[in-house]
């Protein structure tokens, strides 16, 4: 098994084409070309630092390579089984597929337009991704994984139009890219404080950056000592895209977003 791990978002911000992708294969509808304006985004150090935000770490992604013949292609459980239990390994959370939903919905979400959110990938091979919030994510899973496979040499993929990074590998550790003393939640179905988003954040991030983590992972619990304080914001378990889903609306609640 090749021990390469990476990710890959592909598909340019704003109709732009990512390299190496084929051409477009029909114009855009204008619904499309609306729903992916380009946010707008904070420049300079003292607005990261200070301006409201939301920064979501998805952690524990499960983004690794394996070799497959005479190709690579990304590493699940349901298409790899067999040369997963060959090497011993468990294939619970072997689930890219996670990550894949969980960009779908913070990428296509109003506050992302309204340019109030980053996104950083930590996978489970301690590998740190950076996602441009203009990062338009494949719909179809198999082109997503193909996609990745095909960045995993690269490191970082760009808009072929644009000359700018749409998903970067940086290094370690994501604490060094958070706003300075910004409040960082970890979320937590077995965690004994049960809060309900909309209410709880506006205590403690009204006007200023908050930054949430939440594992992109089928089962177990993500390890995060560098949070602040450890929340679930549901008595249900929910699926990873479900939490996105719950703290972006309740931040674009916060925020007046629409």
């Amino acid at each position: 098994m090749d021990g390469i791990e990476g990710a890959y978002a592909a598909a340019a911000a704003g109709g732009a084409q990512v390299r190496g992708i084929g051409k477009r294969k029909k114009k855009p509808s204008d619904a499309e070309i609306e729903s992916y304006r380009q946010p707008k985004l904070p420049k300079t150090l003292s607005e990261k630092d200070s301006e409201k935000r939301l920064i979501v770490v998805l952690e524990g992604a499960s983004l690794e390579s394996v070799n497959v013949g005479k190709s690579y292609q990304l590493l699940s459980a349901s298409d790899h089984m067999n040369i997963i239990k060959k090497n011993g390994r468990e294939g619970i959370n072997l689930r890219p597929d996670i990550t894949h939903q969980c960009l779908l919905m913070l990428l296509d979400s109003p506050l992302n337009k309204a340019g109030l959110l980053q996104v950083y990938i930590h996978t489970a091979k301690n590998v740190l991704i950076e996602v441009n919030p203009q990062t338009r994510i494949p719909r179809v899973y198999n082109r997503f994984a193909s996609l990745m496979v095909q960045l995993l040499k690269e490191l970082s993929i760009g808009a072929k139009d644009k000359g700018m990074k749409l998903l970067k590998v940086i290094k370690n550790p994501v604490t060094q890219y958070l706003p300075t003393g910004c409040r960082k939640i970890a979320m937590s179905y077995a965690s004994d404080k049960l809060v309900r988003a909309a209410e709880h954040f506006p205590k403690i991030a009204l006007d200023q950056p908050l930054t949430v983590v939440i594992g992109a992972i089928a089962h177990g619990h993500i390890d995060s000592p560098w949070c602040d304080e450890e929340v679930s914001i549901s008595g249900y378990a929910m699926s990873a895209a479900g939490v996105c889903a719950r703290v972006t609306n309740a931040c674009e609640d916060m925020w007046g977003v629409h």
